[in-house]
């Protein structure tokens, strides 16, 4: 959170133990996939290089790169939308991530 009182940090580096520590969120609604739910949220927070990282912690974790959405999406497909994401659609699909046709979904 920035404003007057906590200025904007630009350039901070992550640990690993904050990268990780998103593997442990949890959606506010059953009905949401866990694994998108972190994915999505790693992303809306994460620099490309952070959440290169992340995604190595997330599979290693076990944890479903092509999960989706409520309306069927993947990540993959969610990041494919936004032209200044290329970073974090080429570090998914080193990880074996897949569009939801690509996966058969």
């Amino acid at each position: 959170m920035s404003g007057p009182e906590k200025p904007k940090v630009i350039g901070e580096e992550w640990s690993d133990e904050r990268v990780k520590g998103f593997l442990f969120l949890s959606p506010y609604d059953a009905r949401i996939n866990p694994d998108f739910h972190v994915l999505i949220k790693a992303y809306q927070a994460m620099r490309a290089g952070d959440f290169e990282r992340f995604i190595g912690f997330f599979t290693a974790a076990g944890r479903d790169l092509n999960g989706t959405n409520e309306n069927g999406e993947t990540i993959l497909d969610h990041i494919l939308q936004h032209r200044r994401s290329v970073e974090y659609a080429k570090a998914l699909q080193a990880a074996g991530a897949k569009t939801a046709a690509e996966a058969g979904q």
